[in-house]
């Protein structure tokens, strides 16, 4: 891959160290089967990385189900209910700001979980991803009553629970210039962010123990998004220093294994 070469230096820090390089990849906005997200698990298959793909409830249909279901790396998460912008005018999008009354924002929260859990069985593991990345603090303690197991938002986390009993992990590189042009903002400054967290994280700047998280959109995605994905995936699978993990992995394995047995 060319521009690789930042990261591949850090990469050879990491393996001199003798520590692993934990990453995730997180796709957001999935609803249907479609041509994109079917290129992107057949990324994830070809490459054998695994992928939180995270589902609007509301807006899902049967099909997403036979496409997850021919993946064998592909686990179902949560993003949102809706997601539709409540916030003022004026103010940054939010489905579960503190505009609304806590009870109506739990409920839909649970009435996601419930038809995802329904919908998608064993495949669904309930983590919480909110619409935009954003979630009102008035939420998060009631999460593990609504039987969320984990939360994921975006960038470097400031704690491993976002709130008692409810482990996060976060996604820290997004390739989409979605203020800009919503266009892929290139190998070079992809590549930088990417090498940017893990240095931080070597360098013990931010929380060491956070896998570093790779956030896709494939219905946003072109071919220049979509040939940096695989030569990333494919370099990265090369690298002795490397280790691509799944849902369980990245987050709380014993927590989220018996939570998900029993949504």
């Amino acid at each position: 891959m060319n521009g690789a070469d930042p990261l591949v230096r850090e990469l050879d820090r990491w393996e001199a160290l003798g520590r692993r390089a934990t990453l995730w990849l997180r796709d957001d906005d999935a609803c249907r089967d479609s041509p994109p997200l079917r290129r992107l698990l057949a990324l994830a298959g070809e490459h054998d990385v695994p992928v939180a793909i995270a589902a609007i409830p509301a807006a899902v249909d049967a099909t997403l189900d036979d496409a997850i279901a021919h993946c064998g790396r592909a686990t179902l998460v949560q993003h949102g209910y809706a997601h539709r912008n409540h916030a003022p005018p004026g103010e940054r999008s939010a489905e579960f700001g503190p505009g609304r009354h806590l009870h109506v924002r739990l409920d839909e929260l649970r009435r996601g979980r419930e038809r995802l859990a329904h919908a998608f069985g064993a495949r669904f593991v309930p983590v919480l991803v909110p619409p935009w990345n954003r979630l009102a603090d008035d939420v998060l303690p009631h999460l593990p009553g609504a039987r969320f197991v984990a939360l994921s938002r975006f960038g470097p986390r400031a704690a491993s629970e976002a709130a008692a009993c409810l482990p996060q992990t976060n996604a820290h590189v997004d390739p989409i210039a979605w203020r800009r042009d919503r266009q892929f903002v290139g190998t070079d400054a992809a590549v930088e962010r990417l090498t940017a967290h893990l240095r931080a994280r070597r360098e013990r700047a931010c929380d060491a123990d956070e896998p570093t998280g790779l956030l896709t959109h494939h219905l946003a995605f072109g071919d220049a998004a979509w040939r940096f994905v695989d030569d990333l995936l494919a370099l990265t699978r090369r690298h002795p220093a490397v280790a691509w993990l799944d849902v369980a992995q990245a987050f709380a394995p014993a927590t989220l294994a018996t939570c998900a047995r029993s949504a």
